[in-house]
């Protein structure tokens, strides 16, 4: 059969991307007024700042803006995750980056699987951050052992979507059929089930270590636990969630607001209390379980390792000042985080200047309407001091670890904050994975380097 009948990992992404929103929005109906409202919020803001709307036009970010931009999930054993790894490769989507959420109170380590190429990532953003359970941090052994029986008893993969994965891995790709059969499949994965798999009496024992293991091992398998849409004001959104009668989370997770968003910016409405029955009670006696939350997040550009390492050191000094973002010290924790970031570049000129963050590279009608008249070895500053080219942020399409387990903290309870003291486990992860993690910055780099080339090439610059 020839290539040319096969779909495109990049429309079986968008066609997934598009199919659990629309499974999300009904298992989760506040999902969808947050989706209005991030809508409402976006609109409004594009039609009163028109180089912003420009700037997203240009780099194609204006298509990819209504897309759906995040979800998450969680597994509980290696082959899981090598399962994965295998059904996300179906959707382009590989492995980037490793996240160890441990010393932040979550026993959970995690990747994010996404699309890796500029090209790509316009026709659909869609990412998964995944989380695979690290069972050695369960301190009860007993505790530990029943969690794994209990895993492995379960199969959370459907035997078609298993075969449609191996039929992609031996010829290369899925027939139109193939790929809706495979999306159909793939969903049931990430269902939402209300029946738990344990006793009441487990469910507890599991929750009493830690309410995201009970979320992980009590259950048929990975729900879906939040999708996240992409907002242009994060904190327009965040004032406006409580006025609709959405419980939003204290304080925005990342950076503060700036005229030149960098990283990611998060918040949520609280997880819901849903309920579920355990295998030893009648219909009558449902219990419950608090897991699934609404998430929001506002991307700005990514950052070089020089910027990250700023930004790393003006978070840790905002924390030594007054500690981890709570309930209790949401205005001070924002008023220190404010005063200093005030330490970071603010505008595009310097962070581009300074080599802060990554941009792609434009050639402009002038610089096209001078072609091949550029001298040999003119540098890069030169063509844009001349305004032969222009640069854009580059979107930061990953996450930052602290701001991940806030948002997890945030919903399943202060009480839920434990000290890790076992050291990060990357190299058990990817051996779990069966495959290695992409570095982040090294496809930053690279598409940025590709946006130059492409520049040279048309502008004739040799």
């Amino acid at each position: 059969m020839s290539k040319l009948s096969f779909v495109s990992p990049d429309d079986i992404r968008a066609q997934f991307s598009a199919a659990m929103s629309n499974m999300y929005q009904n298992e989760v109906p506040l999902y969808q007024d947050l989706m209005e409202l991030v809508s409402e919020v976006n609109q409004n803001v594009l039609s009163q700042d028109r180089d912003l709307y420009e700037s997203l036009v240009q780099t194609g970010e204006i298509e990819r803006l209504d897309e759906e931009r995040h979800g998450a999930i969680r597994v509980g054993t290696a082959e899981e995750l090598k399962m994965l790894r295998r059904l996300f490769a179906v959707m382009g989507m590989f492995p980037v980056g490793y996240y160890d959420l441990a010393p932040a109170g979550v026993p959970v380590h995690s990747t994010v699987f996404r699309a890796i190429h500029e090209d790509s990532l316009r026709i659909s953003p869609f990412r998964i951050f995944t989380s695979l359970l690290r069972l050695e941090l369960i301190e009860d052994e007993a505790l530990r052992d029943e969690a794994v029986k209990i895993l492995q008893k379960r199969n959370i993969f459907t035997d078609k979507v298993v075969s449609l994965i191996e039929k992609y891995e031996q010829a290369g790709g899925l027939t139109q059929e193939e790929a809706r059969q495979f999306i159909e499949e793939s969903l049931e994965t990430f269902r939402w089930h209300p029946e738990a798999t344990v006793t009441a009496t487990q469910y507890q024992n599991l929750h009493n270590q830690h309410r995201l293991i009970a979320d992980v091992v009590a259950f048929k398998g990975p729900h879906i636990n939040h999708l996240t849409p992409r907002t242009l004001d994060i904190d327009t959104i965040q004032l406006e969630m409580p006025k609709r009668g959405i419980n939003a989370k204290a304080v925005i997770e990342g950076p503060p607001r700036r005229e030149c968003p960098i990283l990611l910016r998060q918040t949520s409405f609280k997880a819901l209390k849903e309920p579920v029955s355990f295998v030893d009670q009648n219909s009558q006696e449902m219990g419950s379980h608090t897991a699934r939350f609404g998430e929001i997040e506002q991307r700005g550009v990514a950052l070089t390792p020089k910027g990250r390492a700023l930004y790393d050191k003006l978070l840790n000094r905002t924390r030594a000042e007054v500690g981890a973002p709570s309930e209790e010290n949401a205005e001070e924790y924002y008023i220190a985080l404010t005063k200093n970031f005030k330490d970071f570049p603010d505008d595009y000129a310097a962070l581009h200047d300074q080599k802060l963050a990554y941009f792609s590279y434009f050639p402009t009608k002038e610089g096209i309407a001078n072609r091949g008249q550029f001298p040999k070895g003119i540098t890069l500053n030169e063509l844009i001091d001349l305004g032969a080219i222009i640069y854009k942020p580059i979107v930061y399409e990953d996450f930052l670890p602290v701001s991940a387990a806030g948002i997890f903290q945030s919903n399943l309870g202060d009480e839920a904050r434990v000290n890790y003291v076992e050291n990060s486990s990357q190299t058990q992860f990817v051996e779990d994975l069966g495959a290695q993690v992409l570095d982040e910055l090294e496809m930053y780099e690279a598409s940025q380097a590709r946006s130059l080339e492409r520049c040279k090439e048309i502008l004739e610059i040799k």
